[in-house]
C-alpha cells in the first residue's frame, strides 16, 4: 500500500472513534434521520478498519515467512515455508483489493433501481436486430443476479429486432453494475442477408439511468399535457381498437415519452410516468456531475451516450471496451449474460482512478 492510501485509512479510524462515541450517545436517536446516517458511516469505516486489520496481520505473517525462508536450514522446513509464502501472498492481494474497494466513497445512487433505454441506430435492420441482442444479454445477466426486469416501452421492427426498448431493472446495486453501459455500442458482423460475406458495422445507443424515486423529483399537474390514442405496431397495424396509448408531454423541458405496450391507457400513463421521472432525474444528475467536473475528468462515471464505449467483433469472436482498453475473446458468452468480468474490470478502474485523486 502506498504512503497515500495508508494516510487515508489513518484518517478513516480517527473518525471512526469519532462516530463510535457519537453511537454510544444516547442523544443521537432522538434525530432518526441522523442516526441512520451516523450509522452507515460507522458500518462502513468498521469495515475499513476491519479489512486493514486483516491485511496488516497477513503482511507480518508474509515478513516471517519471508525470515524463515532466509535462516533456515532444514530444506523441508523451507519448502513448507515457501508454499505457505505464496498462499499468503495471494490473500494479501485478495485483501487489498477488498480495502481498495471499501476504501471508494460510495455513490449514493448506486442502491437505486434503473431503467435501460436501448436504441438502433446507423445500420438498419442489422442494428435492430444488434439492439434486439443487446436486450436479451443484459436479461440474461439481470437474471443471473437475481434481478427483476420489466418492459416499459417496445418498437419492433418487422425483421424480429428493436428501433427502441425500455424497460427497468430492479433488484440490489443495479445501478453500481449498470451506470457504465451508457454510450454507443458498435456490432461487426456478417448480416443474414448478406451473400458476398462482407463485414457490416452498425452500431446502437444504450442509456442507463437511475431511477427517481417520489422524493427525488417534484412534477405537478400543470406541467404535464397528457394525449391518449390508439396503439400500432410495427406496419402500422392497430393494436386495439381503445385510446390506450398515452404520450406525456413535460412542458417545462420539451421532453416527450409514449408508452403504448399495455391495452390499459392507466398501466401505460404508470409507466410513461416512471420513464419521464428517471430522463429528469438523469438530467438533473447531470448537471451536478458537470459541476464537479474538475475533479473527476478521468472517472468512467455512467458513460456519455454519444461515446463509442465497446465494439462486438463477431468474426473474431472479441469484445473490446475502449474506455479501459479490455479485449476479451469469449463474445458468445457474454451475450449469453456473462458481463461480469467486462463490469468487474469497469468498477476496478473507476476505484483506482477515485483513488488516486
Amino acid at each position: 500500500m502506498d504512503t497515500h492510501l495508508t494516510d487515508r485509512i489513518n484518517q478513516l479510524q480517527a473518525r471512526l472513534r469519532e462516530v463510535e462515541l457519537l453511537v454510544a450517545d444516547p442523544d443521537l436517536h432522538r434525530d432518526q434521520k441522523r442516526a441512520i446516517e451516523i450509522m452507515r458511516e460507522h458500518s462502513r469505516l468498521a469495515a475499513i478498519s476491519s479489512s486493514w486489520g486483516r491485511l496488516q496481520q497477513i503482511s507480518r505473517e508474509i515478513q516471517e515467512n519471508e525470515l524463515l525462508i532466509q535462516e533456515e536450514k532444514d530444506q523441508e522446513l523451507r519448502s513448507m515455508a515457501e508454499e505457505e509464502l505464496s498462499t499468503l501472498q495471494e490473500q494479501a492481494r485478495s485483501a487489498e483489493r477488498e480495502l481498495k474497494v471499501l476504501l471508494v466513497p460510495p455513490d449514493p445512487l448506486d442502491e437505486k433501481n434503473t431503467i435501460l433505454e436501448i436504441r438502433a441506430g446507423t445500420g438498419g435492420d442489422e442494428a435492430s436486430l444488434f439492439a434486439s441482442d443487446l436486450y436479451r444479454m443484459y436479461a440474461r445477466y439481470a437474471e443471473n443476479r437475481g434481478w427483476k426486469i420489466e418492459v416499459l416501452e417496445t418498437n419492433a421492427t418487422e425483421v424480429g429486432g428493436f428501433k427502441e426498448i425500455i424497460f427497468s431493472v430492479t433488484g440490489a446495486q443495479v445501478y453500481s453494475h449498470l451506470k457504465y453501459e451508457s454510450g454507443v455500442h458498435r456490432v461487426q458482423r456478417i448480416p443474414t442477408t448478406e451473400s458476398g460475406g462482407r463485414i457490416h458495422t452498425s452500431a446502437v445507443t444504450v442509456a442507463v439511468l437511475p431511477e427517481a424515486e417520489e422524493t427525488d423529483i417534484q412534477i405537478r399537474q400543470e406541467e404535464l399535457k397528457i394525449d391518449v390514442f390508439r396503439s400500432s405496431g410495427p406496419g402500422g397495424q392497430s393494436v386495439n381498437t381503445t385510446d390506450s396509448a398515452v404520450r406525456i408531454t413535460h412542458l417545462p423541458t420539451g421532453m416527450v415519452v409514449i408508452c403504448q405496450d399495455e391495452k390499459s391507457q392507466l398501466k401505460n400513463k404508470a409507466k410513461a410516468m416512471r420513464v419521464l421521472k428517471a430522463r429528469l432525474f438523469e438530467q438533473e444528475e447531470a448537471k451536478r456531475q458537470n459541476e464537479m467536473a474538475q475533479n473527476r475528468r478521468n472517472q468512467i462515471g455512467s458513460g456519455d451516450r454519444s461515446e463509442r464505449i465497446r465494439t462486438y467483433n463477431f468474426p473474431q469472436n472479441r469484445l473490446s471496451d475502449h474506455r479501459i482498453n479490455l479485449t476479451l475473446y469469449k463474445l458468445d458468452h457474454i451475450l449469453e449474460g456473462d458481463l461480469s468480468e467486462v463490469i468487474e474490470s469497469l468498477q476496478l478502474h473507476t476505484m483506482e482512478e477515485e483513488l488516486s485523486s
